[in-house]
């Protein structure tokens, strides 16, 4: 028996379609991971960039509580020095009202 030529033919022409349709499905899958890729990286790169945002901010609020710690320390160290309750004294806030009549213990 001898091959026909027709069928070989068409078995060449399924083959190369069958070919053709693998590439193009693995291209597709190509296309989908490289696009996968990109946006992983973007978002990494955003959240990156917010949690740097996030640490700088942390890190200006500890400095500015540092310096009012140190601030503070050096005021109640100041209170154990020679008339330095007076010191402090003078140096508070008054909350109490102008019209109000204010008593000085002494």
């Amino acid at each position: 028996m001898k091959n026909n030529p027709i069928k070989v033919q068409t078995q060449n022409l399924s083959s190369k379609e069958q070919q053709k349709f693998l590439s193009s499905i693995f291209l597709g899958i190509k296309i989908c991971f490289f696009l996968l890729g990109i946006i992983s990286l973007l978002k990494i790169g955003y959240i990156s960039k917010i949690r740097i945002t996030r640490l700088r901010e942390i890190k200006e609020s500890y400095f500015h509580e540092k310096d009012k710690y140190r601030e503070l320390t050096s005021r109640f160290d100041d209170l154990f020095k020679i008339n330095g309750q007076q010191r402090f004294m003078k140096d508070q806030d008054q909350m109490i009202s102008r019209d109000r009549m204010r008593v000085i213990w002494r």
